[in-house]
């Protein structure tokens, strides 16, 4: 029995305990199951914006530093955060997180790195300050979604002054060189066309661009071309008279000149050909040689046949041999001696061989300066070939041994020996004779 009784009294026991870990169980349910409802009903429901996306948060977190750290969050300095880190949080919160991301701006070709976090190029350029005036250019769209890695590429314009042909305007421009300038404003250049400066050459603000138009064309003058006078001597003809035996007459030549024009003005021209449209006729001058000698002749007087008078006279009657004084024959004046050869009415100047940079030696070899007083014309060789004697009026005979770029045509230039008396021949038109 004893057995039996301990058994009854342990089971007993055991029954008491049971109730009493089942009582502290559910105590502690209890209080977790409490704990846990009073956790969840005390959390604040805050909005967090993450890069566009909204996300409803409940949160115990005190500040909004305490937020993103309980999602993970680390925000750089860069980026954008709509409340301060410190800022106490309350229920109903939005808080915004936009992640900042790098472009590349670069204004008038210098390079920067940029944080943004815009969402458009428009928005960007406001937050850094950059006003874009009617004529900038840029390499996007204000309207363009801003991206990573983006280069955004201003070009400020600036004013220059452009002369085109004669034609001056003020132009805004973005290029930095000439090229790029003429390649902007499509200034096309023609194949004789240059600009100044070079198109190589950079621009900048108040620069001046200056489009110089070329162009080459050929001017036909039609010129006369003066008749020579020739004269022969005549035998048969008194010296000192002369007569015209064929009239002359003018001929007639087209010059073709090359003429280059800038920007329509003449600032070259150049004989290319020479045609002869008509051929001049000289004129024909008889000039008489014949000498005549005039040879005094002696008379005597027939004797004279006294007549009677009848008066007398005191005079005696004069000896009928007595010969009168023969009359002396008149010495005829020397004609003045005209060279014969071919005429011709030239333009002249004059020039010496002590000019600057002036060498002394005609173009056939001739020296001036060793030969003073000599008497040298120069020539264009197609009127007047090098080597005649030529009798110029005013001047004296002399020899056509030197040329010059100016001397074209009937034209001369006249040797002396010093300034003074080339000064004093100045420009005059003289007569010639080229006498060989």
């Amino acid at each position: 029995m004893t057995m039996k009784s301990n058994m009854e009294n342990f089971f007993a026991r055991l029954k008491g305990g049971k109730n009493v870990f089942m009582i502290c169980l559910s105590v502690i349910v209890l209080g977790l199951v409490s704990g846990f409802i009073v956790f969840e009903t005390t959390k604040a429901s805050v909005t967090l914006v993450l890069d566009g996306e909204e996300k409803l948060v409940d949160t115990h977190a005190d500040t909004v530093a305490e937020l993103l750290k309980d999602e993970n969050l680390s925000p750089d300095a860069h980026d954008y955060l709509s409340h301060d880190l410190s800022a106490q949080l309350d229920a109903g919160d939005v808080i915004e997180w936009k992640p900042a991301f790098q472009v590349t701006l670069s204004v008038n070709g210098k390079n920067q790195q940029v944080w943004s976090t815009q969402e458009t190029v428009k928005g960007f350029l406001e937050d850094q300050n950059i006003k874009l005036r009617e004529h900038d250019e840029m390499s996007v769209s204000l309207d363009d979604e801003l991206k990573e890695d983006m280069t955004i590429a201003v070009d400020e314009a600036f004013k220059v002054a452009v002369n085109d042909g004669g034609k001056q305007s003020d132009v805004w421009t973005t290029s930095t060189t000439v090229a790029g300038f003429l390649e902007q404003q499509n200034i096309q250049l023609g194949e004789l066309d240059r600009v100044e400066p070079g198109k190589s050459e950079n621009v900048k603000a108040n620069s001046e661009i200056n489009v110089i138009r070329v162009e080459k064309v050929t001017d036909v003058v039609e010129e006369p071309i003066d008749y020579a006078t020739i004269k022969k001597n005549d035998s048969s003809m008194q010296k000192g008279t002369e007569k015209v035996v064929e009239n002359g007459q003018e001929g007639k030549q087209e010059k073709h000149y090359e003429v280059v024009l800038e920007n329509g003005k003449e600032v070259s021209r150049e004989l290319k050909k020479t045609d002869v449209v008509k051929e001049s006729s000289d004129k024909i001058v008889a000039v008489g040689t014949q000498v005549i000698m005039q040879t005094a002749v002696k008379t005597s007087s027939e004797p004279s046949t006294p007549t009677k008078s009848t008066k007398s006279s005191s005079k005696p009657e004069p000896a009928s041999d007595v010969k009168k004084p023969e009359p002396k024959a008149k010495s005829e004046p020397k004609p003045k001696s005209e060279p014969a050869g071919k005429v011709l009415n030239v333009s002249t100047t004059a020039y010496t061989a002590n000019c600057t940079g002036c060498s002394g030696i005609t173009s056939t070899g001739f020296n001036l300066k060793s030969n003073p007083n000599a008497k040298v014309i120069a020539v264009d060789p197609s009127v007047i070939p090098l080597g005649s004697k030529v009798f110029v009026e005013g001047y004296g005979t002399a020899i056509a041994a030197d040329t010059g770029g100016a001397i074209k045509g009937n034209k001369i230039d006249v040797f002396f020996s010093s300034k003074s008396q080339a000064y004093a021949w100045g420009n005059k038109t003289v007569q010639i004779t080229i006498l060989d």
